[in-house]
């Protein structure tokens, strides 16, 4: 699944959540009052590890871009190492 699936599908999936809180803002029984608080809990908290996934990749894919660029001979030493560690366990595999 690519990124802009997932962001398709968990904005989809708020604004869900958000249609339900407003089909049961009229109603005022406790049950429904305590899982709206959940939901909307649940929702912030969604998105702020959302947010937080995101700041991740970007510093990691930071990261990886600049030590490829330290050392853009060792990268590609590694990158065939496991090119040939990939083949050969896929040869063995048949």
């Amino acid at each position: 699944m690519n990124k802009h699936a997932t962001t398709t599908e968990s904005e989809h999936l708020v604004e869900d959540a958000r249609a339900l809180l407003a089909a049961t803002a009229h109603v005022a029984e406790e049950k429904v009052v305590e899982a709206r608080r959940r939901l909307t809990a649940a929702i912030d908290k969604g998105r702020e590890t959302w947010n937080t996934v995101q700041e991740k990749a970007v510093a990691s894919a930071k990261a990886t871009d600049q030590a490829i660029r330290d050392h853009p001979y060792h990268a590609i030493g590694v990158a065939l190492g496991v090119g040939a560690l990939i083949g050969f366990l896929l040869s063995r595999r048949n």
